[in-house]
């Protein structure tokens, strides 16, 4: 297992390399500056060019990445070039938020997931199955932004009874509980969208495990449907299950900047945004590099759970 984790650690340098040249060409390509943002645009060019000149924005592409890589190479993101202070320290600040957020979302959407999606396999053309797939599909279908506005009028502007944004209350001292409910309507609206797309894929991959010959000999010889349904059918219907779990993982972190912008979460989304709006083009290579090994993360994740759900595959 260590040996394939060193040799999917050596395979993913070469990507990453390639993905941050990738990011920095389009970046660099994108019109405008940070200067046309920070300097009032009444001032003579001379001085603007001045400003482009001390940030190192008039260098060609390929100096502007070489120096952005030596400083990489020394555990540097570089500055920010709107607040000027490390990338690094921006993007800690606001990494813990959006992981907590994310893995809070998945958590809740799976628990609703898998037990619908297994009774809606087991209850297959029933009201139950009619009713969950329904809600499957309308949670894939509502957009994030459009549920977390609704949700912010009905709780927040009507009723009164939960935060419209934030992480904290500002001006109140901070716990737990308070947290935890500035927590709630931006977890509702990730998972919605994680719960409605699982269900469907834990539905399908039950009801094709069900109908196989092991299942129906494991029922002949007597024993009871719920040990064959959670110790037999849902272990080998748990493979597919855990590829789109993979995938959702770097799909969260981008449904999360809508969320996050919308509920004014301190995260990574929102800071993702005003970088763009600033232009702030260090600070989005280091949050492109963050976002591209998160994928790279969770697909190692991803063959790891293989080998715990099913002993029979082996890291090769």
């Amino acid at each position: 297992m260590l040996t394939y984790i060193i040799r999917r650690i050596i395979i993913a340098i070469p990507i990453l390399f390639g993905v941050t040249i990738l990011n920095f060409l389009i970046i660099n390509l994108a019109p405008g500056s940070p200067v046309d943002i920070m300097i009032d645009p009444n001032l003579p060019p001379e001085a603007l060019e001045a400003q482009k000149e001390a940030l190192g924005l008039n260098d060609p592409f390929y100096i502007q990445y070489w120096t952005w890589l030596l400083n990489l190479f020394q555990g540097n993101l570089g500055y920010s070039l709107v607040t000027f202070q490390p990338v690094i320290d921006i993007i800690s600040e606001r990494l813990g938020p959006t992981i907590l957020l994310m893995l809070s979302a998945l958590i809740f959407g799976l628990l609703i997931a898998i037990p619908l999606g297994i009774l809606s396999a087991i209850k297959q053309n029933s009201v139950i199955d009619y009713l969950a797939t329904g809600g499957a599909f309308m949670g894939v279908s509502i957009p994030n932004f459009f549920l977390g506005l609704g949700l912010i009028y009905v709780f927040s502007l009507q009723l009164g009874v939960l935060p419209s944004g934030g992480m904290h209350t500002i001006g109140a001292e901070s716990s737990f509980w308070d947290t935890a409910l500035h927590f709630v309507l931006p977890v509702i609206v990730l998972a919605t969208a994680i719960a409605g797309k699982k269900i469907r894929y834990v539905r399908s991959s039950m009801i094709e495990t069900l109908g196989q010959d092991y299942l129906r000999t494991a029922r002949a010889k007597g024993l009871k449907e719920t040990i064959v349904v959670n110790k037999h059918a849902l272990r080998n219907a748990l493979i597919p299950i855990i590829t789109v779990i993979g995938l959702e993982i770097p799909l969260l972190f981008a449904g999360a900047v809508v969320t996050e912008q919308i509920f004014s979460w301190p995260g990574i989304g929102q800071l993702t945004i005003s970088s763009i709006m600033s232009r702030d083009y260090t600070t989005l290579m280091g949050l492109n590099l963050i976002a591209a090994f998160i994928v790279l993360f969770s697909n190692l994740i991803t063959d790891i759970a293989y080998t715990i759900v099913d002993p029979r595959i082996k890291f090769q």
